[in-house]
């Protein structure tokens, strides 16, 4: 591929995601492309750079933007996240006035494993809860892994990475060898298409985020745009969460780390109390 043409993608790219392309990863755009290229009718990657420069904002753009995300996900990934939030989700119900409802944001939420681990330690809490209605909104800009995690439905494989087989059981149905979330999961989580890049105002405020493994992604004023933009719709006393290998630091002073809890941070004035 021609470096011109190699940038010009890059370009588009990062312009309508964020995402970083450097040319060692002319490899991830030969394999992931080669379906949308044989499905354009296009011979090479020059072919589609050319019809991209074209048109560098169409649907064509687009759909190079989804093939090229990132959309690794499993259950419980991390497992300490989750384990934090089991104590933090009480805490925040018990701090609400009656009636009010809690609300939790996964971002780039890929086929919705995360916001489905989410929804089963709210459903598992019960009484700890006192009756709150917990709503659970996962956002991605990939229109196809959306569907699959409105569907609920996960193969063998995917219910085997981070599941036990005790909360297999208890939370999924078996379908024709796969397994479909139980309704009232289903009933918890919403999925809609919205990109990190754009306003975010629109989803309102949330007593939780998790906004894990998108950072990294990203180049420092990118990380520290959406940071920004994510702090904005967290309440006073919420938490994010972010990935294992990401980090606030040096890139916005309105979040802190969350004393006692790795990967989780908060607005500065109530991050200083551990759940």
């Amino acid at each position: 591929m021609i470096a011109g043409n190699f940038e010009l993608v890059a370009r588009v790219v990062k312009a309508r995601s964020g995402l970083v392309l450097t040319p060692d990863k002319l490899y991830m755009l030969e394999t992931r492309l080669a379906p949308l290229l044989r499905r354009e009718g296009l011979p090479t990657l020059d072919a589609l750079a050319a019809r991209l420069r074209d048109a560098p904002s169409g649907p064509l753009a687009e759909a190079v933007t989804e093939a090229l995300t990132t959309n690794e996900t499993s259950f419980f990934r991390d497992g300490a996240p989750f384990e934090h939030l089991r104590g933090l989700l009480p805490a925040l119900a018990a701090a609400r006035p009656p009636g009010a409802v809690l609300r939790v944001w996964s971002a780039a939420c890929s086929t919705g494993q995360e916001a489905y681990s989410v929804a089963m330690i709210a459903e598992e809490l019960g009484p700890e809860l006192a009756g709150r209605k917990v709503e659970i909104l996962g956002t991605d800009i990939a229109q196809e892994v959306l569907a699959r995690a409105r569907e609920g439905l996960f193969t063998q494989f995917e219910v085997q990475r981070g599941l036990s087989i005790q909360r297999l059981v208890r939370h999924f149905r078996q379908e024709a060898g796969r397994w479909r979330v139980a309704p009232e999961l289903r009933a918890m989580a919403r999925f809609l298409r919205w990109n990190l890049l754009d306003d975010l105002r629109p989803l309102g405020r949330f007593d939780v985020i998790f906004c894990r493994n998108v950072l990294i992604y990203l180049d420092p004023p990118t990380k520290a745009r959406v940071l920004a933009a994510v702090a904005e719709r967290l309440a006073d006393d919420g938490v994010l969460y972010l990935g294992g290998a990401e980090t606030v630091l040096g890139l916005t002073d309105r979040l802190v780390p969350v004393s006692g809890a790795r990967g989780a941070y908060a607005l500065p004035r109530v991050a200083a109390l551990a759940v």
